[in-house]
């Protein structure tokens, strides 16, 4: 949630702390699940969500976000992996991910969400997007600027992938492990 303090002007954000259903989780990277330790069944261990306007400033703000729920998390031993990971998926939101929607839709009303889903030592970052382009890895020439950030992402997961958003848009994800 983001609000603005009128008397200030700073803005100010937060998440709520709550427990998903196994729904969120990436399917395919459901086989990774185990119960969590004194309970019965798979259960999501919580959730935090951040919306990030269409912005240069959003890929700070998410780092911040990622930092400071996994610090409230006790999972500070993720934070240089997850920063690295946030920071290359909202990029690539913000590259490929917004579209203009058709005559006098503007860009600028889009929006890119990042969740942050934690079962035990696994936290899965998801960022959502409206475009419909599929993220690929593709290997840049050897002087060609940018292009590794999806095997940046492969190197500091343990899987990620992407889904399809209904009725439109995708979601990216990537799951790292504090152990």
């Amino acid at each position: 949630m983001q609000s603005t303090n009128p008397t200030r002007g700073q803005i100010q954000w937060s998440a709520r702390d709550w427990c998903p259903p196994i729904g969120w989780w990436p399917e395919n990277a459901r086989d990774l699940l185990e119960p969590m330790p004194g309970r019965t069944g798979t259960r999501i261990g919580g959730s935090a969500t951040f919306v990030l306007p269409p912005l240069a400033e959003s890929v700070h703000s998410a780092r911040s976000f990622a930092a400071g729920t996994l610090s409230g998390w006790h999972l500070t031993e993720l934070l240089d992996a997850m920063e690295l990971v946030v920071s290359e998926l909202t990029t690539n939101a913000l590259r490929h991910g917004l579209t203009l929607l058709g005559p006098g839709d503007r860009r600028d009303r889009e929006v890119i969400r990042l969740s942050l889903i934690r079962h035990g030592h696994l936290v899965t970052c998801a960022i959502t997007d409206p475009g419909a382009a599929v993220p690929v890895m593709r290997d840049p020439a050897p002087f060609e600027p940018g292009g590794l950030g999806l095997h940046i992402v492969e190197s500091l997961s343990v899987r990620w992938g992407w889904s399809a958003l209904a009725p439109r848009g995708k979601a990216v994800w990537a799951v790292l492990s504090a152990s």
